[in-house]
């Protein structure tokens, strides 16, 4: 189909009017829930949360779809602790800031298996995710973040490409609504403490350095052998360390270890006024 079949076709009209609208109400207030409702034309998807990244800090939420008995579990406890884990807020970290991407593309070799996706994905009935990364700013990064439940539609390489394909188009709509709307949400951003210093602190005064480094490889997501690469050391060397950090912190198992890090999380951010 040539570019001019495309365009001449009903459904490009009945798109490019929905694309018309929202290039329209880019700078208003209400774009994120037209963003949403014009995605939902494109492809399916369960839920969906719009963050703004701005370095360290807690991520800020713009927008969100979920009903008010999941917010505790699906928002307050996502920016207050479990951000930190987070593939989509490392990937912003290490510098991605465009283009759409899966959960799993991003998500360290054994992250299904780890502690963080059973207490946060698991527990809200998700089992996959879609991410769109726009930078609206030179330090700010936005995410629209559509979420899948085990129950509900699949992603198929056909929505993968549609939003990849519509992506650059999102990018510049983000950009334009944080333009006029950025001002809202700047102050509130830059006031949000990151709780950074928690992986710093957590069992400081009875680990290594690099056992500190290993806690965090762990509760990411990383197997034994993805963290000996990261820190280029053994996997034997890995193991003798995790048995150290078991032994240390008192704790006989992943989910104690997840727990422990939690409650220290909940502190830092307490004694931070969070």
């Amino acid at each position: 189909m040539t570019s001019i079949d495309l365009l001449a076709s009903p459904a490009s009209l009945d798109w490019h009017q929905h694309l018309a609208r929202l290039i329209q109400g880019a700078g208003a207030a209400g774009f994120p829930k037209a963003l949403e409702q014009t995605l939902r034309e494109l492809v399916a998807f369960d839920t969906v949360l719009i963050n703004t990244y701005k370095g360290r800090h807690r991520p800020l939420l713009v927008h969100d779809n979920y009903p008010a008995h999941l917010r505790e579990q699906g928002i307050e406890r996502y920016l207050s602790q479990a951000y930190l884990l987070d593939p989509f807020f490392m990937a912003v970290h290490d510098g991605l800031d465009h283009g759409a991407h899966r959960l799993r593309e991003l998500a360290p070799d054994r992250f299904e298996a780890s502690e963080y996706y059973h207490h946060y994905y698991r527990a809200l009935g998700l089992s996959d995710e879609i991410g769109l990364f726009a930078r609206v700013d030179v330090d700010v990064v936005m995410v629209v973040s559509l979420g899948y439940r085990g129950d509900g539609p699949r992603v198929t390489r056909r929505d993968m490409l549609a939003l990849r394909h519509i992506a650059p188009v999102v990018d510049a709509l983000l950009g334009e609504y944080w333009k006029w709307q950025g001002q809202r949400f700047q102050a509130r951003l830059d006031e949000r403490e990151p709780v950074e210093a928690a992986f710093g602190s957590f069992g400081q005064e009875a680990l290594t350095q690099r056992e500190r480094e290993i806690v965090r490889l762990l509760l990411a997501g990383h197997s034994t052998k993805s963290a000996a690469r990261e820190l280029d050391i053994s996997d034997g060397t890995v193991k003798v360390h995790r048995k150290h950090i078991y032994q240390r912190l008192e704790v006989s198992s992943q989910s104690q270890l997840f727990r422990l890090f939690l409650d220290h999380v909940a502190l830092v951010s307490r004694q931070q006024g969070g």
